[in-house]
C-alpha cells in the first residue's frame, strides 16, 4: 500500500470529507436516522398527551366549580358570619367561659332577639290576614253592585270573567308551575338557611383548631407574622361586621321614629324589618323603604309620598356619610375603597359578594402593606 493511503492525511482525510450526494447512505446511518425521527416523534407525543391531560383536567376543575358555586358561596358566607361574630366569642371566652358555653351564649342571644322580632310581626300580619278573608264577602258583593266602585270595574273590565277563563284555560298549568316554583324557591333558601347556620356553628366552636392547622401549611420561620397578620385581618372584619350591625340599628330607629311621628302603622315592627333588610348592602335599604311606604298608604297618600322621599334622602345619606365613615372607624378603609368595593362585590357575587367586598378590600390592604410596600421601601 501507498503512503497516500495509510499517512497521515490518507484514509482519515478521505472519511473526514464531505459525502458527495452521488454517494449512498449506509444501513447503519439509515438506522440511527430513523431512531433519532422516532425520539422527536415521541417527545413531541408526550408534550401532546401532557398538554391534552392537563386542559382536560383544568376544564374538569372549573365544571366542578361551577356546579357547587352556590355550595362554595354559602360556606364563605358561613365562614363571614363566623368571623364577625369571632369577637364576641372571644370577649366571652376571656372571662373565663368555655367556648362552647360562648357559642351557645351568642347563638341563644340571636334567638331571642329574633323570637323578639317575630313576636312584633306577627300579631300584625295575623290581624291584616284575618282582616283581608273578612272583606273578601264583602267585596264579592260589590262586584255584582253596578253602583260601587268594584261593579263599575267588573263592568268595564269584566274581571270574574277573565280570571274564570284563565282558571280554566291553560292558564291554569302555567299558574300550577309558578306556585310549585315558588314553593321549590322557599324550599331552597330554607335548605341553604339551615346549611349556612349548621356550618357557621362548626365554624365558631372549632375556630382555633381551624387557624392551628391552617398556619402549620405555613414555615415555622414565617408562622409568626402569618398569625400577626390574620389576627389583625379577624379583627378588622369583625369591626366590619359590628359596623354594619351598627348602621342597620341607626336605620331602624329613623324607621321607628319617623313612622311613630306620622302615626304609621306598626312602627316598631316596621323599625326591625328595616334594619335587617339594611344589613344586605346595595338592594335591602331600598327593600325596606319600598315596604314601609307601601304600609304608609294606609294613612294617606301625601304620607306615603313624604315616607318614600324620607327613605330616599336616607340612603343618599347612608351610602355617602354614614356608612363610610363607620366603615372607616371600624376597619380603616378610605370612604372611596368602601363605595367600589361594595359595588364590585356586589357586581361579582351579589349580596354575599357585597358583603365580603370589605374585609377583602381589608386584608388585601394589610398584605400589602406588610409584604410589597415594605420591601419597596426597604429596598
Amino acid at each position: 500500500m501507498s503512503s497516500k493511503e495509510h499517512g497521515p492525511g490518507g484514509e482519515s482525510a478521505r472519511s473526514s470529507a464531505p459525502r458527495s450526494p452521488s454517494e449512498s447512505v449506509t444501513p447503519d446511518d439509515a438506522r440511527f436516522g430513523h431512531l433519532g425521527m422516532s425520539r422527536r416523534g415521541g417527545a413531541w407525543f408526550r408534550i401532546g398527551f401532557w398538554l391534552g391531560l392537563g386542559a382536560t383536567v383544568a376544564w374538569l376543575a372549573a365544571q366542578t366549580v361551577l356546579q357547587i358555586s352556590q355550595l362554595l358561596t354559602l360556606m364563605l358566607l358561613a365562614l363571614f358570619v363566623a368571623i364577625g361574630l369571632e369577637p364576641v366569642v372571644a370577649w366571652l371566652t376571656r372571662h373565663r367561659l368555655r367556648r362552647g358555653v360562648a357559642v351557645a351564649a351568642v347563638v341563644f342571644g340571636l334567638l331571642v332577639f329574633l323570637a323578639g322580632f317575630v313576636a312584633l310581626i306577627v300579631p300584625p300580619v295575623t290581624q291584616e290576614v284575618d282582616a283581608l278573608v273578612k272583606a273578601v264577602p264583602s267585596w264579592l258583593q260589590q262586584l255584582h253592585d253596578h253602583n260601587s266602585t268594584l261593579g263599575k270595574l267588573e263592568d268595564h273590565y269584566h274581571i270574574v270573567a277573565t280570571v274564570k277563563q284563565k282558571l280554566t284555560s291553560g292558564s291554569a298549568t302555567s299558574v300550577l308551575g309558578g306556585v310549585l316554583g315558588a314553593g321549590r324557591i322557599v324550599l331552597s333558601a330554607v335548605t341553604s338557611l339551615v346549611v349556612v347556620v349548621v356550618v357557621t356553628l362548626y365554624l365558631m366552636v372549632g375556630f382555633p383548631v381551624i387557624k392551628q392547622f391552617c398556619f402549620r401549611f405555613i414555615a415555622a420561620s414565617r408562622r409568626e407574622g402569618v398569625r400577626t397578620i390574620t389576627d389583625e385581618i379577624l379583627i378588622r372584619t369583625g369591626r366590619f361586621l359590628l359596623g354594619n350591625v351598627a348602621t342597620s340599628a341607626i336605620a331602624g330607629l329613623a324607621t321607628w321614629a319617623w313612622c311613630w311621628g306620622l302615626g304609621v302603622p306598626y312602627p316598631a315592627a316596621l323599625g326591625i324589618f328595616v334594619a335587617f333588610m339594611d344589613l344586605i348592602p346595595i338592594v335591602g335599604s331600598t327593600i325596606g323603604g319600598v315596604v314601609v311606604s307601601l304600609v304608609a298608604l294606609v294613612v294617606s297618600l301625601p304620607v306615603a309620598g313624604a315616607t318614600a322621599g324620607f327613605y330616599v334622602a336616607f340612603r343618599l345619606a347612608e351610602d355617602y356619610l354614614i356608612m363610610p365613615r363607620a366603615m372607616k372607624y371600624a376597619v380603616d378603609v378610605h370612604p372611596i375603597v368602601t363605595v367600589v368595593g361594595v359595588l364590585v362585590g356586589g357586581a361579582l357575587l351579589g349580596i354575599i359578594g357585597a358583603l365580603v367586598a370589605i374585609p377583602v378590600a381589608v386584608a388585601i390592604g394589610i398584605v400589602l402593606e406588610e409584604y410589597v410596600f415594605a420591601r419597596a421601601d426597604a429596598s
